[in-house]
């Protein structure tokens, strides 16, 4: 079990393994918010936060929630906004220490407008 955290410490994520691949998505939203993505399916991720320590943003299609801690703005995740079951979500790998991370492939997506990996 691997763990990240807000800057603060308010919001602490649990997640089963390393992750197997992490992405770096060139879109609207992921270059802005300067994130790398680890894919984990939702039921395996486990968030520790108070209620209200987090604020949620869609946009577009809202399709996704982006959550981020509401003390000091570090995104944690996005998540279907409709989940299923075996639904995917993406934890920000950022948040986690770099040790934790270290040797994971990292993959440049074209999420801009191919939706490819440039890679």
């Amino acid at each position: 079990m691997l763990e990240s955290t807000c800057h603060c410490g308010a919001v602490q994520i649990e997640v089963p393994r390393k992750p197997r691949r992490l992405t770096n998505c060139n879109c609207s939203i992921c270059r802005r918010y300067g994130t790398l993505w680890a894919y984990y399916k939702c039921a395996g991720v486990r968030i520790l936060a108070k209620p209200g320590s987090t604020s949620r943003y869609s946009w577009g299609h809202k399709r996704l929630s982006f959550v981020r801690c509401k003390t000091c703005g570090c995104i944690m995740y996005w998540e279907p906004v409709q989940a299923k079951a075996g639904s995917m979500m993406g934890v920000n790998a950022r948040n986690f220490e770099p040790g934790m991370i270290e040797g994971v492939r990292v993959r440049r997506l074209d999420g801009a407008s191919t939706w490819k990996y440039l890679d």
